[in-house]
């Protein structure tokens, strides 16, 4: 029945549409700029203790919009600190964009960058080929975690790559969010493929208790105004409803059931708000730092 519909990471260049679109309609980075002023100096305070650089690598770096908001967290708590950032990131357009806003930036003379056009498999993968295992003093991994195949494996990897004052940052969508109450339920009639899989703070939690692993959580709440998706032919909208159900073309696409299920389903206080006659879906985040 839902053979007609494919996943939206089968068509990179409307993902990155949708997902600027989102961007554009959410508080998103707003609330993780947020994050990184008021508590990521704390989570900061001990990683570059004694050292005469800081090494730190960004796995799904995007477009570079929170890296260097990071960054400059780091730079005001160890000034004049040489800083390698070195950012893994499978699209060579976001990577573009990323040494756009690099060249557009001043402060950063003593940042080294380096760019892996590589996903995070990847990279593990030729590390291990090159028999390389560096270590690293702050490793982020920010939304990025639905894009991997196996995350217990990833996030194992990652972590075995942190020195001993060192810290990783995971930031998913909370089980709090309507992602939580729209993904459990609708998931499964979704085209998820091995492209993308659904994951929140309730499953991190679970591996990384399962590990063993010890760990604080921060709920970023933030939303997104979806009031676009309920005007048929919208184009922002239509991009919203895309990203929403990682579906591509998800109103043209998807069975009139589930679109009509799906439509009533974000309209409920689970999963959104009605404010000041606007429909703000709940997106919040969790960031999870991890111990060494």
């Amino acid at each position: 029945m839902a053979s007609t519909m494919r996943s939206l990471m089968a068509d990179p260049s409307r993902y990155l549409r949708s997902f600027r679109v989102f961007l554009a309609k959410s508080t998103e980075h707003q609330c993780m700029q947020e994050f990184v002023e008021r508590q990521l100096p704390g989570v900061l305070a001990s990683i570059g203790n004694e050292k005469p650089a800081i090494n730190i690598l960004s796995v799904g770096g995007g477009a570079g919009e929170i890296d260097l908001q990071i960054l400059s967290a780091v730079q005001a708590r160890y000034p004049g600190v040489t800083i390698n950032n070195e950012v893994v990131e499978p699209s060579a357009e976001q990577i573009l964009k990323y040494k756009e806003r690099v060249a557009a930036t001043s402060n950063l003379e003593n940042v080294k960058f380096t760019w892996h056009k590589e996903t995070a498999y990847e990279y593990e993968s030729r590390m291990n080929a090159e028999k390389k295992s560096k270590k690293w003093d702050f490793i982020h991994m920010i939304q990025m975690l639905y894009y991997v195949k196996d995350v217990p494996a990833t996030i194992r990897y990652f972590h075995s790559l942190l020195e001993g004052q060192a810290k990783l940052l995971i930031i998913v969508v909370s089980e709090n969010s309507g992602w939580e109450t729209l993904w459990k339920k609708y998931g499964s009639s979704l085209p998820l493929d091995d492209l993308c899989t659904y994951v929140s703070s309730a499953d991190i939690k679970r591996m990384l208790d399962s590990a063993g692993l010890k760990y604080q959580l921060h709920e970023l709440p933030s939303n997104m105004d979806i009031t676009s998706c309920f005007t048929e032919g919208d184009a922002d909208g239509e991009l919203l409803l895309d990203f929403l159900t990682e579906t591509c073309n998800f109103s043209k696409t998807a069975p009139p059931e589930l679109k009509h299920q799906i439509m009533e389903e974000l309209k409920k206080p689970r999963c959104s708000e009605k404010r000041n006659g606007k429909v703000l879906f709940n997106n919040n985040l969790s960031a999870i730092v991890i111990e060494p």
